[in-house]
């Protein structure tokens, strides 16, 4: 295979990320892991270099769509970036000192949690009715647009929300994926969000978590210039014809097709991880 061609095949499979990552919040990584280290024969920590950088392109492309729409919940944003950044920093510099077949298997286990989470049903109990203290100090309640209108909600479990996004920023760094599946989740299945509006907030959050942990892997050398530029740019296309697709599709149709891309590309990385596609490290 020529390099060329190489070049060719990584910018319509980061198009394709890219794409899909803005409909679904997942921020393109949960796609361009699996495809560089699977279908490229890529080093996951290289690949997960690579990812951080096109959730990056992602999350600016996309963003600034569902701000622009009113969709984006930016006080919830900025809180929760907080705990998303410092634990993201933790990650990446967790990722050099574990082996790569054991980050290929978690990868693969928060996918296949985060694709059960999004068909779950949402519990219905009188504590999602009551007042979040937190919320109405920090004015986090908000609405987004519909077609028949304006649609208020009410925000709940700050707290527990604003701890799991800590983890969510350490499986980002680790992981190299942007953490969007676990933003989207908490914010929709523990904070009570509308589905729209936790993947509009996570694109928005994601490029500041991703930012945060591709300087550390910039300074550790897993950042390969010739293999991230494709992955950017096909990411970037994508996201922007994403995001405007996003606008007018249905929630119905969102989550099973957020829980059945997570799902399949889950058990290709165990699969690999088991397999031994990952290194001599193989579980």
């Amino acid at each position: 295979m020529t390099i060329w061609l190489l070049t060719v095949l990584l910018g319509l499979g980061a198009l394709l990320a890219g794409f899909l990552g803005a409909l679904s919040g997942l921020g393109g990584g949960v796609v361009i892991v699996p495809l560089l280290t699977l279908g490229f024969g890529v080093d996951i920590r290289y690949a997960a270099g690579a990812s951080l950088v096109s959730v990056i392109a992602t999350s600016a492309a996309a963003a600034g769509v569902y701000l622009k729409r009113g969709i984006t919940n930016v006080r919830i944003g900025l809180l929760l970036e907080l705990a998303t950044t410092l634990g993201a920093v933790a990650g990446a510099l967790l990722a050099s000192r574990l082996p790569t077949a054991l980050i290929a298997c978690v990868f693969g286990a928060v996918l296949l949690v985060s694709a059960y989470l999004a068909v779950r049903p949402p519990k219905k109990s009188p504590a999602a009715e009551r007042v979040d203290k937190w919320a109405e100090v920090l004015q986090l309640n908000g609405s987004y647009p519909e077609a028949g209108g304006a649609r208020s909600y009410r925000v709940r479990a700050v707290a527990p929300g604003f701890a799991l996004m800590g983890v969510a920023g350490m499986l980002s760094g680790l992981l190299g994926i942007g953490s969007g599946a676990l933003k989207v989740l908490a914010m929709d299945q523990v904070m009570g969000l509308p589905f729209k509006v936790s993947t509009a907030t996570s694109n928005f959050m994601i490029g500041v978590t991703a930012a945060a942990s591709a300087g550390i892997y910039l300074h550790q050398g897993y950042i390969d210039p010739g293999l991230t530029l494709p992955v950017v740019l096909g990411v970037l296309a994508g996201s922007l014809v994403g995001a405007r697709v996003f606008i007018g599709s249905s929630p119905r149709l969102l989550r099973p097709v957020f829980a059945c891309l997570v799902a399949v590309l889950a058990v290709q990385m165990i699969v690999g991880a088991f397999g031994g596609r990952f290194g001599h490290a193989a579980l």
